[in-house]
């Protein structure tokens, strides 16, 4: 099984995981009912807080934890989309909490839509080819390593 990830809902950025050389982060995944599960150090599988996001997503939507079902809710005739199915109910992921954290404040929060899926699955960001250093931010072009200065000319012969 492959990893697979998200971006964050309240700033857009991915969610990286823990192989992937870049920090993890806390991460909160919400449901519509206002119930929070916080990831520390995500791996990389869809568990934030011990919960899995397609079991979620097909308790969500009327179904038991049943994580293939979310899977097919997410991705309807095994589309390639995923990503805000029509009339399906998603979790949320934010990196940080809303108003003092009740509740009421993640219920006020949450887009049914959900999150949108990075492409980068969470761990096939781009790295430097001569020092290895994954770059810090993915969605920013990079001309040089921000590490080690390489800008990927081959190096002279001496």
């Amino acid at each position: 099984m492959g990893f697979f990830s998200w971006k964050t809902q309240d700033e857009g950025k991915t969610i990286p995981n823990q192989f992937s050389g870049l920090a993890t982060y806390k991460v909160y995944m919400i449901d519509n009912k206002g119930n929070v599960w916080i990831e520390e150090n995500y791996e990389g599988y869809g568990k934030f807080g011990g919960k899995d996001y397609y079991e979620l997503l097909s308790e969500m939507n009327g179904d038991g934890p049943d994580r293939s079902r979310g899977i097919e809710l997410a991705f309807p005739n095994f589309s390639s989309g995923g990503d805000h199915t029509e009339g399906v109910l998603y979790p949320n992921l934010f990196r940080w909490k809303e108003g003092n954290g009740t509740a009421e404040d993640w219920i006020k929060a949450y887009d049914p839509k959900g999150p949108e899926s990075c492409e980068f699955q969470g761990y096939f960001y781009e790295q430097c080819e001569r020092c290895g250093e994954t770059y810090p931010d993915p969605q920013e072009y990079y001309s040089e390593c921000p590490e080690c200065g390489y800008d990927g000319t081959l190096d002279e012969e001496e």
